[in-house]
C-alpha cells in the first residue's frame, strides 16, 4: 500500500476549494460515471462525479446511473442558517428521526431538531425542525460551516449505541467523511470517500462524522445529562389529534447552561389539525392506557428503525426456555442472528419463524398493542435512507 498524506483539518472544514456536502445534483441531472480503479475480482469500480455515488454494475462493469441518481437534494429553503452569537440563552441541535409511535396526521419528522434562546429567561425563538443547519459566528469563516441531516442522523445512532466518533478526512481529497448505517456502529479503518469515490485509510479504527470536526472547530466540550424529573399517564381517547412518541437522544450541540433531559419525548394532541401539541416534554416514565415504556427499548427502537441494514429485521420474540420478552442488547443489538442469549436465564434459543437473522427488541408487540387503544390508525414513516454494508 503506498504512503498517503493525511489533508489539514482545517482545510477540510474551512477550505475554499472543499464544496460543501450540500452541492449533489439532483434527479434531473445525468450521471457523469468515471472508472476509479480495479477491483479485486478483475472489473472496474465507477464513481458518478455528479451524484458521489457508487456507479459499478453487475460483474464490474459501468452502470447506465449511479445508486443515487433519484436522490433530491437538499434545498436552500430547507436550510437553516444559525448566528451562535445571536443566541445568548443558548442553542440546542439533535438528529431527528420519526416517531417510533405516531397516531398524529403531523408530517414525518426529519433532519435537524432545533432549539434557540435570545436569552436565559426568554422562551424557545427557534423550535422547528430543517433538513440542514449552517452555523455562522464564534469565529467561523462567514460562509459558516454546514450540518446535513445526514450528518445528524447517524451522530444519533452512533451514539445511541455508545460508540464515540472521530473526525476522518479523505487522504486523496480532504473530503469531511460520513460512516453511515452498518458503518456508523462498525469502527473501522478502510474508508470510501464519498468527494472523491477512492477507499483510504485513516491513522487509527474508528467511525468517521463530520460533527466531531464541527465541535471541534467550535470548542464544544460534553454536556451533562440526566434523567427526565416528570412522569406522564395518559389515555389516548383524551387525544383525538394523536400522539407521537420518541426516545431522547444527546444533542450534538448544547450551549444552555442547564442539563439536557434523557428519557420518552411526547407530543399529544386534544384535538385535530391543532398547530402545537398540547403534551411537548420528556418524561422518565409513560404510562399510556396502563402501558408503560420502557425508555431504553424506545430510545434502541428508535435508533434501529434508521439503519437501512435492519430493515424488516427488528422483532418481538420470547425465550422459549422461560418465556421471557427478549430483548437483544451490545452487538445483538445492531446485529441480525439466528440465535439469542435470554436476557433473563442466560439460555440461547433460535429466531422463530422463516426469516431466521433479526434483532429481538419487545416495544413493536407493545406499539403494536397499544395501537389498538388508539383512536385512529398509525402513521407509518419511511426515511428512504439507501443501505451501506459490507
Amino acid at each position: 500500500m503506498t504512503s498517503q498524506r493525511q489533508a489539514p483539518k482545517q482545510l477540510t472544514l474551512f477550505g475554499p476549494s472543499i464544496p460543501s456536502t450540500l452541492d449533489v445534483a439532483g434527479p434531473n441531472v445525468p450521471c457523469d460515471v468515471v472508472a476509479i480503479e480495479k477491483r479485486r475480482d478483475g472489473g472496474t469500480r465507477y464513481w458518478c462525479r455528479a451524484h458521489r455515488a457508487d456507479a459499478t454494475a453487475k460483474g464490474g462493469t459501468k452502470a447506465v446511473r449511479c445508486r443515487r441518481a433519484d436522490t433530491v437534494p437538499i434545498r436552500a429553503d430547507e436550510t437553516l442558517t444559525l448566528d451562535l452569537d445571536k443566541y445568548l440563552g443558548g442553542i440546542a441541535l439533535w438528529g431527528a428521526v420519526p416517531a417510533v409511535y405516531d397516531t398524529t396526521r403531523q408530517q414525518m419528522d426529519r433532519g435537524i431538531h432545533v432549539h434557540t434562546r435570545l436569552t436565559l429567561e426568554s422562551s424557545k425563538d427557534i423550535d422547528w425542525t430543517y433538513r440542514a443547519v449552517r452555523l455562522v459566528g464564534r469565529g467561523l469563516p462567514g460562509e459558516g460551516v454546514v450540518v446535513s441531516e445526514i450528518d445528524a442522523i447517524y451522530y444519533m445512532t452512533s451514539s445511541i449505541f455508545g460508540f464515540p466518533m472521530t473526525f476522518v478526512t479523505c487522504t486523496y481529497c480532504g473530503w469531511s467523511h460520513l460512516d453511515k448505517d452498518w458503518f456508523s456502529v462498525h469502527p473501522h479503518r478502510r474508508h470510501l470517500c464519498a468527494g472523491c469515490g477512492k477507499y483510504f485509510y485513516d491513522r487509527m479504527t474508528g467511525i468517521g462524522n463530520p460533527i466531531i470536526g464541527v465541535r471541534d472547530a467550535l470548542g464544544v466540550s460534553e454536556h451533562k445529562i440526566v434523567p427526565a424529573e416528570k412522569t406522564l399517564d395518559i389515555n389516548q381517547s383524551e387525544y383525538s389529534g394523536g400522539i407521537q412518541i420518541w426516545g431522547s437522544n444527546p444533542a450534538f450541540l448544547w450551549t444552555q447552561p442547564k442539563p439536557e433531559k434523557e428519557g420518552i419525548h411526547v407530543h399529544a394532541f386534544r384535538t385535530d389539525g391543532q398547530a402545537e401539541p398540547t403534551l411537548d416534554d420528556t418524561f422518565r416514565e409513560v404510562t399510556i392506557d396502563g402501558i408503560q415504556l420502557d425508555p431504553v427499548t424506545v430510545r434502541v427502537l428508535m435508533a434501529q428503525n434508521v439503519m437501512p441494514s435492519l430493515e424488516s429485521r427488528i422483532r418481538s420474540m420470547n425465550c422459549t426456555n422461560c418465556g421471557h420478552s427478549q430483548f437483544d442488547i451490545g452487538e445483538a443489538a445492531y446485529t441480525p442472528l439466528p440465535r439469542h442469549t435470554c436476557s433473563e436465564c442466560d439460555r440461547q434459543f433460535p429466531t422463530p419463524g422463516r426469516l431466521r437473522n433479526v434483532v429481538a427488541n419487545p416495544l413493536p408487540a407493545i406499539l403494536a398493542e397499544l395501537s389498538k387503544l388508539a383512536p385512529r390508525t398509525l402513521q407509518e414513516h419511511r426515511l428512504d435512507l439507501l443501505p451501506e454494508t459490507l
